[in-house]
């Protein structure tokens, strides 16, 4: 398998958690998305995404984009260990806590969101960040109710083996650290990114530890 992938994309991090909990290896192929312009908008790696985002995950010649559908993806093409529940009411409420990150957070965060804001719009830096800490605090308070109020929260998002909500989960704390966001209002998560943490698994996707890595 082939992982193109940025060292701080949080949709590349969740993929590279779930190889890794997989116990599945992988080649990572680095798309610097600032660097000459970003080479994610090459007609290279356009040909491989049009949707010119990243990660692309390459498997026997078939690419997929677009995070989640590669997390379900390598979920039915390897499926030990699970990383979904077994049961169909487990799965909706971990495809919930996904989506809650993956569709309500994330896409308002994403780096061509923030260029936009800051290039076209002519918002400031500080303007910016607000922006970020404001979706991040809002869409994270919602999935902490999510997790507080269950009986089906364990160690981790959903029992007490990590799967693919946890996998979602980490990168966007990892990137609300990165922004100064307030974690008062949020103890459940940030007692089960701790949790996750201190797996392997997590440790080795997380972005310091990438090939592509940067101060």
């Amino acid at each position: 398998m082939k992982l193109y992938s940025f060292f701080r994309s949080s949709a590349a991090y969740r993929v590279r958690i779930a190889l890794n909990l997989k116990g599945l290896s992988y080649e990572t192929i680095p798309v610097h998305l600032t660097k000459q312009g970003g080479q994610q908008f090459s007609e290279t790696y356009r040909h491989l995404n049009p949707t010119q985002l990243v990660p692309t995950l390459i498997d026997n010649g078939l690419a997929i984009g677009q995070s989640v559908a590669i997390l379900e993806y390598l979920e039915e093409t390897h499926p030990e260990p699970a990383l979904l529940p077994a049961d169909a009411a487990g799965r909706a409420r971990v495809r919930a806590i996904m989506q809650s990150i993956a569709c309500d957070i994330h896409p308002l965060n994403n780096l061509r969101v923030l260029k936009y804001l800051k290039h076209e719009l002519g918002v400031g830096n500080e303007q910016r960040d607000d922006w970020y800490r404001h979706w991040i605090a809002i869409g994270l308070e919602a999935v902490e109710s999510m997790l507080a109020n269950s009986g089906d929260t364990g160690l981790f998002c959903h029992g007490d083996t990590p799967g693919l909500a946890d996998a979602l989960l980490v990168p966007q704390m990892a990137n609300a650290r990165r922004l100064g966001c307030d974690e008062n209002a949020i103890p459940t998560i940030v007692r089960i990114d701790k949790a996750c943490m201190e797996l392997e698994a997590f440790r080795l996707a997380a972005p310091d530890n990438q090939p592509d890595a940067e101060v």
